[in-house]
């Protein structure tokens, strides 16, 4: 069996600009590359190590009972590991992210905090804290 090598979360961004500038500029993260073709546009972006998380529709709503206090999620989130998630999501909201849930501590040990960004994606940004 071949190999996985990247895992890459593809999102098409009504509003391309507005994405661009907060997941590269507000969230840091480093551009590899950039391509344009018949009138389109798209950047890729490095962030770091990536994991895919599946989740049975039940522990979903349990997560999103837990970050937000009831279901809001779609079938896709991102989440991002920060070193201090209080700073990211001042950051992100300053930048135009809605949030959903402030930082809140986890069972499982963590500070998660829920935003609404560009694109229509929902985020959590989440601080280990052991």
């Amino acid at each position: 069996m071949a190999q996985v090598h990247e895992l890459r979360l593809v999102v098409t961004a009504p509003d391309y600009d507005e994405a661009l500038t907060f997941f590269r500029d507000a969230r840091g993260l480093t551009e590899q590359g950039t391509y344009q073709a018949n009138g389109g546009r798209v950047t890729i972006l490095d962030v770091g190590r990536a994991t895919l998380e599946i989740n049975d529709p039940a522990y979903a709503a349990y997560i999103d009972d837990v970050e937000v206090g009831h279901r809001v999620a779609g079938h896709v989130r991102v989440a991002f590991e920060v070193a201090d998630v209080t700073t990211a999501t001042a950051d992100l909201e300053a930048a135009g992210a809605t949030v959903i849930a402030p930082p809140t501590r986890t069972p499982w040990d963590s500070l998660n905090a829920r935003l609404d960004g560009p694109a229509g994606l929902q985020l959590t940004l989440f601080q280990e804290l052991s």
